[in-house]
C-alpha cells in the first residue's frame, strides 16, 4: 500500500486511514462531520496525493491529446482548463479528468480515484514519431485541496498568490518552498475549491503553511468521508463509481462540459454525436433521496415495481439536507424528479424519490 509523502502529519492529527485505489489515505480525523461543517462554513485542506496526475510535453502534446480525448483543447491558452473523457470506441467513459494547459506542458488530472488507469489508457497512442513524451506524476507530485469561503483568502496568505481573478478550470503558477508549484481552480464541494499541484518535496512545506495560514479560521484537516457529502450533495460525478466503462458522457449530463460535439474525430466520438443527433440517451444521472437511513452500496439496483431500471452509483449521509442521498442512474422514462423508486439492498427493497441535481448550491 503507497502512502502519501505527508503521511506522517496525518498520523499526528489522528487520522484513520482506508484504501483508495492502493494508496493508504485519510478516512477521517475523528468526526468527519465537522470537517463537512469547516469546508461550508470556513476552510479545509484536504490531501489528493493519490489522485492520477499526468505531464505531456513536447512539440505536438496538444495536437496530440486533442485526437484523443473529448473535449477541444485547441482553443486554450496557458492557464486555461478544460474537463475531459477518453472513450472506448463505443463512447464508454474510460477516463474523466481536468486538462490544464500551462506554457512549456499540458497536465491531465484525474477526477477520481482510479491509480494509473488514465495514463495507462493514453499511453497506447503515444506512438513512435510523435513529438510528445508523457510522464506518470502520480508519486513525483503532490496535490492538495483548499476548500471553503475562506479558501483564496489562506492560499494567498500561505504563498502569497492572488486569487481573485482565477476561475474553474484554470491555473496560475507558485513559488512554494523553492520549487515551481500550480495553484488549480477546480470543482470537488460545492464550494470556493483551489488545488496546490507540487513537487513531492515540497509538500511537507506547502502542507505546514496552509495549516498555519488557515488558523485564523478555523482549519481543519478533511477526509474522504467529508469530501464524498460534500461533492455528493454539490452534484458532482467522479471517474471509478459514477463515471466508468457503464457510462456514455451524455447520460451523465456532461454536455458542454466533457465533450465536444464540434471537434474533430476522436475514439467513441460518433457514438456521443449519435446520441446528440438522434436524442437516444438512454439513462441519465439524477439525484435520489432515501426514504429511511439506510446508506445504498455502490451497484444497488433501482426498481420500478417489480421492474429492474437502474443502479445506485455513490450514496452518503447528508449533513446539510439530514437525509441520505444518493447518485443513479436510472433509464430515461425513470429520471423524472419525484418520480418514486426503490433500491434493492440488504435483503429487501427501500423506499427513494428521483431529485434534481445538485442537491446542494452555495447561496
Amino acid at each position: 500500500m503507497k502512502h502519501s509523502p505527508i503521511h506522517e502529519h496525518h498520523l499526528k492529527l489522528g487520522a484513520i486511514f482506508e484504501e483508495a485505489a492502493d494508496w493508504d489515505m485519510p478516512a477521517h480525523y475523528g468526526t468527519w462531520v465537522e470537517e463537512y461543517q469547516a469546508v461550508r462554513q470556513t476552510v479545509g485542506l484536504s490531501d489528493l496525493s493519490h489522485r492520477g496526475k499526468i505531464r505531456v510535453t513536447g512539440d505536438d502534446r496538444v495536437k496530440w491529446l486533442q485526437g484523443l480525448i473529448s473535449n477541444d483543447i485547441l482553443p486554450l491558452q496557458p492557464g486555461q482548463g478544460r474537463y475531459s473523457s477518453f472513450l472506448t470506441h463505443k463512447g464508454k467513459m474510460l477516463g474523466y479528468f481536468r486538462v490544464y494547459v500551462l506554457l512549456d506542458s499540458v497536465w491531465v488530472e484525474d477526477v477520481g480515484e482510479v491509480g494509473d488507469a488514465t495514463y495507462q489508457a493514453l499511453r497506447k497512442f503515444l506512438l513512435y514519431g510523435i513529438k510528445a513524451k508523457m510522464e506518470s506524476c502520480a508519486e513525483s507530485w503532490g496535490l492538495l485541496l483548499v476548500s471553503g469561503p475562506k479558501a483564496c483568502a489562506t492560499i494567498s496568505a500561505a504563498f502569497g498568490v492572488e486569487m481573485s481573478d482565477l476561475t474553474p478550470v484554470s491555473a496560475i503558477a507558485a513559488k512554494i518552498g523553492g520549487h515551481t508549484a500550480y495553484v488549480l481552480r477546480t470543482e470537488e464541494t460545492g464550494e470556493i475549491d483551489l488545488e496546490v499541484l507540487l513537487p513531492a518535496d515540497a509538500l511537507h512545506t506547502a502542507w505546514e503553511r496552509l495549516m498555519e495560514a488557515g488558523a485564523t479560521y478555523g482549519i481543519k484537516a478533511v477526509g474522504s468521508h467529508a469530501r464524498e457529502a460534500l461533492r455528493i450533495e454539490a452534484g458532482l460525478p467522479k471517474a471509478g463509481p459514477d463515471l466508468n466503462e457503464e457510462i456514455v458522457p451524455p447520460e451523465a449530463n456532461l454536455e458542454g462540459k466533457a465533450f465536444s460535439l464540434n471537434k474533430g474525430c476522436y475514439p467513441g466520438q460518433e457514438v456521443v454525436a449519435r446520441m446528440d443527433t438522434y436524442g437516444n440517451v438512454r439513462r441519465h444521472l439524477v439525484g435520489l433521496v432515501m426514504k429511511d437511513a439506510t446508506v445504498p452500496p455502490k451497484g444497488a439496483k433501482l426498481f420500478a415495481g417489480d421492474r429492474e431500471v437502474g443502479w445506485v452509483s455513490s450514496a452518503t449521509r447528508s449533513p446539510q439536507r439530514k437525509e441520505v442521498i444518493a447518485f443513479a442512474f436510472p433509464l430515461r422514462d425513470f429520471s423524472k424528479a419525484g418520480t418514486e423508486l426503490t433500491v434493492e439492498f440488504d435483503g429487501r427493497r427501500h423506499p427513494a424519490t428521483v431529485h434534481t441535481l445538485p442537491f446542494y448550491v452555495k447561496s
